[in-house]
């Protein structure tokens, strides 16, 4: 199986440069449109998928993010391995602005979006005990501190609906829960990355200290984009050493990322909704035939 290389890009982060053969392809899925056209090309001979969370100039809120259109658009591409990248607030003192956070695990406090590409007709629940990708988050680790990033491994994501950023006592809250970092974007997504079977790893990049600091005062959009600015740059350098890490040619995930559906579907195949599962076809259809 040839490895295809996926990011997802959140505030900040909106191309990727050096892609050989680069273009903007427009992909339907049938949960509607991605939040943008997919930039597609091949980084040192690796293939590559590009899209931007919130689309090129910033149009999707945290909430309005189409998150199972983009997920079913960069399957439907052939993509393998799906890096997220999000900025983030933090909830450690060590966990400082410019630093890198791999996270493998979250708290979902979102309560308005889609979270799964199943349902009536077709009922699936597959297995989030450990919701990243150890293999894939290992070797983003591993270019990140290449590029001289700041990197903690391992990390509780606290996803909030947004889009105001958190009160003091959510803050507080959510630092007593042991939550490392805190962003609006990183639910559903690993969700439908699950179902889809692919494997997934979270990059938060970390802009602030949420609100919880009281050195630091409450978050502002523009403390926000003066970090952004900088961690963009180190996530641009840090995806271009990705193909060197993850090779041209991949064998089965041994995590089983890529076999999440194997038990995971309830549905007997005489009881299943014919429509959904035609929408099922890129995500489910290896398990749906």
């Amino acid at each position: 199986m040839q490895t295809m290389i996926g990011v997802i890009g959140g505030s900040g982060l909106y191309q990727i440069d050096g892609l050989e053969g680069a273009s903007w392809v427009k992909v339907k899925t049938p949960w509607g449109a991605p939040s943008d056209e997919v930039l597609v090309g091949r980084l040192d001979g690796v293939p590559m998928a590009f899209l931007p969370r919130h689309g090129r100039g910033h149009v999707h809120s945290p909430t309005e993010v189409p998150y199972r259109a983009n997920i079913d658009a960069m399957k439907r591409l052939g993509v393998t391995d799906l890096i997220s990248v999000s900025a983030c607030g933090s909830f450690r003192e060590d966990y400082a602005p410019g630093d890198f956070v791999i996270v493998d695990q979250f708290i979902d406090r979102t309560f308005a979006r889609e979270k799964s590409f199943f349902g009536t007709g077709c009922v699936a629940h597959v297995s989030l005990a450990h919701p990243t990708c150890p293999r894939l988050s290992g070797h983003v680790a591993e270019a990140a501190r290449a590029e001289g990033i700041t990197v903690h491994v391992g990390g509780t994501y606290l996803c909030m609906e947004g889009p105001q950023f958190s009160t003091l006592a959510e803050s507080r809250l959510y630092r007593s829960w042991g939550c490392d970092v805190i962003g609006m974007t990183n639910m559903p997504e690993a969700k439908l990355a699950r179902e889809a079977e692919l494997c997934y790893a979270s990059v938060a990049m970390v802009t602030d200290y949420d609100c919880w600091h009281e050195s630091h005062g409450a978050v502002d959009v523009a403390q926000v984009i003066a970090v952004l600015t900088g961690n963009a740059a180190n996530a641009r350098g840090m995806v271009a050493r990705l193909p060197g890490l993850l090779g041209a040619d991949r064998a089965p995930c041994p995590h089983g990322c890529d076999r999440a559906l194997d038990f995971a579907i309830m549905t007997a195949p005489d009881k299943r909704d014919a429509a959904l599962v035609m929408k099922l076809d890129a995500v489910a259809g290896r398990v749906l035939g």
